[in-house]
């Protein structure tokens, strides 16, 4: 039975989200991120999917939407510690009348005898906050039984070598729970170690126009961020296959 939208609206207003998804008859959550669908398949008809770090679940629903015959969202730092909490999951779940399952479980436990294997894995804005990315990304191939689709930060994108940076502090976006920047090479050379065979960049393509506007913010006023640090770093997403 469908709720009814004010009462919707009331609850809703009660939780701090990150993501915005829209819960139907014009009720969008409010949360300070915007998901990127398009990196998505726009057919997952029969394809089982796991979503790693799920936080408020946008892409597990999508995901659903689009047809998969089962999703699993896992989270566990975001559900139990993080400034977050399992509550906005939980309503946006019961809202849309979905059927995706959830597990708290860390990152660095999975496994196929603990969560089975799926056609499609997402790890989206996640390996910048885990401590240990390349051990991160062993466990996500472990799980993958086909694709991963990754979204990820980079930084240093101006070295020609395989490199990570390390945020020791708060030195990224004032955010003390990130860790890693790795530049394309790097990032690349992890999930070829991890067992990805095939790896491919999709957004954003690399182009003339993106450079130039990228070049053009790196020039513009900021505060606590070098030139360096604004041509070096991006939001990228990779699609990578065993």
């Amino acid at each position: 039975m469908a709720m009814d939208p004010s009462y919707v609206k009331s609850e809703v207003a009660k939780i701090q989200w990150f993501h915005r998804i829209d819960l139907g008859n014009g009720i969008v959550t409010p949360g300070m991120s915007t998901p990127g669908y398009s990196v998505l398949p726009q057919d997952l008809s029969g394809m089982t999917v796991l979503d790693v770090g799920a936080a408020d679940g946008a892409y597990s629903f999508e995901a659903e939407r689009r047809g998969a015959k089962r999703v699993l969202a896992i989270d566990y730092y975001y559900w139990n510690r993080g400034w977050g909490s399992k509550v906005g999951f939980e309503l946006a779940r019961k809202v849309l009348e979905s059927k995706v399952e959830d597990m708290e479980i860390d990152l660095f436990k999975l496994s196929p005898e603990e969560v089975g294997s799926f056609d499609l894995v997402l790890l989206m804005g996640v390996l910048q906050m885990v401590r240990h990315p390349l051990l991160a990304l062993e466990h996500i191939f472990s799980v993958t039984g086909k694709q991963l689709i990754l979204q990820a930060h980079l930084d240093m994108q101006y070295c020609t070598k395989p490199v990570m940076r390390f945020y020791p502090g708060r030195e990224f976006e004032n955010d003390p729970e990130s860790w890693w920047g790795p530049n394309q090479r790097a990032l690349e050379a992890m999930l070829k170690s991890a067992g990805f065979r095939e790896i491919k960049r999709v957004w954003p393509e690399s182009s003339l126009r993106y450079k130039l506007r990228k070049f053009r913010r790196a020039i513009a006023p900021r505060k606590k961020r070098s030139f360096l640090d604004a041509m070096g770093q991006e939001w990228v997403v990779f699609h990578a296959w065993r």
